[in-house]
């Protein structure tokens, strides 16, 4: 199986999952009151890099997304972009952001986002510091973007 159809079953699997009442974690899935937000794939660190893996590397993860996109376009049309960078500053500013929208807004600028039935579907590529390794992540939700 391919490494897209593997993100695809994958994404299939959260879509019809029951939504626990409390935040848990298991191997690479972090789910919690309406949502699921799993790491597809992750690359290593960039400890002591100058620059050109992160970049390089940066470009095989968005272009990993896009092409994930391409299928989830084919199922439920375009996607729409939504910046995360509103809910980043709301969220500073206390209001409350629900998830996985806070968890988002916090490492990566922007998502690709369906509407699926009852629930949004939203895939990233994200990381959380310059020397800490890419993700690329899918989530699912039924709580409506921020």
């Amino acid at each position: 199986m391919s490494r897209l159809a593997q993100h695809l079953a994958r994404i299939d699997v959260l879509r019809v999952r029951a939504f626990p009442h409390q935040r848990t974690e298991e191997a690479d899935v972090v789910s919690g009151p309406g949502y699921h937000l799993a790491e597809l794939a992750r690359s290593e660190g960039f400890w002591g890099d100058d620059g050109t893996a992160r970049a390089g590397l940066g470009e095989e993860y968005e272009a990993e997304c896009g092409a994930l996109s391409t299928l989830l376009s084919a199922r439920w049309g375009e996607p729409q972009l939504l910046g995360m960078g509103g809910a980043l500053i709301r969220g500073t500013e206390g209001e409350e952001i629900p998830e996985p929208w806070r968890e988002l807004s916090g490492t990566t600028p922007y998502v690709e986002l369906w509407r699926a039935e009852e629930r949004w579907i939203a895939v990233a590529v994200t990381q959380r510091g310059p020397e800490l390794p890419l993700q690329l992540l899918a989530a699912v939700t039924v709580n409506d973007p921020p």
